[in-house]
């Protein structure tokens, strides 16, 4: 395997690399001050003025739509192609929705492009390219052990032309943004099915349908997340055109499987840009203080946890590149390993990162002064999101397992 980037990569990284320079990074403080100001009228879930203005730009830029590996829609790019572009986005918090990259947008787009028909291509994915709105995924619920989906208890049932939906789902990002038009809903159609990963199908819904009820936002550590946000929302006899399923009752998990994959390594990519800038932050603030008589960089704790983010923060990198050439070669699902393993490694390494960068900041690190507080607030989400840590472990012991099943 080969990670050396092509010229067009390069191209490319130097071209996202000068717009997150120029444009996204002097246009953070812009962004939280008008969420700033949204809040204190009284309703921090609208678009940023200067997000929209941002698209605009990434557009005119020809910086749009970078992901869509094998898909007419996108940029052409493979998923070890995308990778470093997606690591520069991740290096801010409003680095990805910009260039229409950003979650779940992208798996959302992804899963209509594998599975969705003409009819729905041209009604909910032509305008997410477009970005001219937004969608959510609804599939964890509250009343549930949800890392065992399996256990999902919303129903979706046929009645003629229609599909009756009731369900209470939580953690739906991007249900409280007014831009998100559309969700896709997984549920049960066959809850006696004796096959119990055949008992789930996914639906498109649509957020105006009557019966779609955003019951409240689900702040993180304290952080709302506006205007994109996480909701809690209930479901009450909610109907939908039968036209609405997507590839065929009882196919909710082979879906899942498709959309999860390239969700999860995008997350990953980020995630790698979010430590590298935080372990940036830590060498220069460790640079410019001085504590007991030397500077904060001259002491041996600094030295040695720079040394260590610096291997965690690389290894990491290969390994995500790894899992996206085999998902290039090889497909997601004979890559299900390389995912589950980036899944894994990529959020405890950002947490450990940003843990040692808030150290080297002392007590202003905990305030939104740096920046570092949120980001640790993501990432630390990040070990829950697409699947905890535990099951991403079971799967990895699986498949390492069923090698010696195979020969015994």
């Amino acid at each position: 395997m080969d990670f050396e980037y092509s010229d067009k990569v390069r191209g490319l990284q130097k071209r996202v690399g000068a717009f997150m320079d120029e444009f996204i990074f002097p246009a953070e403080k812009q962004f939280e001050a008008e969420m700033d100001a949204a809040r204190k009228a009284g309703n921090p879930w609208q678009p940023a003025p200067v997000i929209e203005a941002l698209k605009d730009k990434a557009r005119a830029a020809g910086l749009w739509n970078l992901f869509l590996p094998e898909s007419q829609y996108g940029a052409g790019l493979t998923n070890l192609e995308y990778a470093p572009l997606c690591e520069l986005m991740g290096r801010s918090p409003i680095g990805a929705e910009p260039f229409n990259c950003s979650a779940p947008d992208t798996g959302n787009m992804e899963t209509l492009v594998r599975y969705g028909t003409p009819a729905q291509h041209e009604q909910w994915l032509k305008p997410l390219l477009d970005g001219t709105i937004r969608s959510a995924f609804a599939m964890t619920e509250p009343a549930v052990a949800s890392s065992d989906a399996t256990n999902i208890q919303a129903r979706i049932e046929r009645d003629g032309d229609h599909y009756v939906i009731n369900g209470r789902k939580w953690w739906t990002s991007g249900a409280n943004d007014p831009r998100c038009k559309i969700l896709i809903f997984m549920g049960k159609t066959d809850p006696d099915h004796p096959n119990r990963h055949q008992q789930q199908s996914m639906i498109l819904v649509p957020m105006d349908t009557p019966g779609v009820k955003v019951l409240r936002h689900l702040p993180v550590f304290g952080y709302d997340d506006a205007p994109h946000g996480h909701a809690e929302v209930l479901f009450e006899n909610v109907r939908v055109p039968a036209s609405n399923m997507l590839l065929g009752e009882g196919r909710g998990f082979e879906i899942a499987q498709g959309r999860l994959g390239p969700g999860r390594i995008h997350h990953c990519m980020r995630l790698i840009g979010v430590a590298e800038r935080a372990l940036e932050a830590m060498c220069r603030r460790a640079l410019s203080r001085v504590a007991f008589g030397r500077k904060v960089a001259d002491q041996g704790v600094t030295r040695e946890r720079i040394a260590e983010a610096r291997i965690m923060i690389d290894q990491a990198r290969f390994l995500v590149l790894n899992a996206a050439y085999k998902m290039d070669t090889v497909g997601n699902k004979d890559a299900r390993q390389e995912i589950a393993m980036i899944k894994v490694i990529a959020p405890n390494m950002a947490c450990q990162v940003l843990d040692w960068a808030m150290q080297a900041h002392g007590g202003g690190a905990v305030s939104d002064d740096f920046g570092l507080a949120r980001a640790y607030a993501h990432a630390r989400t990040l070990r829950f999101a697409d699947g905890p840590d535990e099951v991403h472990r079971n799967a990895i012991a699986k498949v390492e397992l069923g090698r010696y099943l195979e020969h015994a």
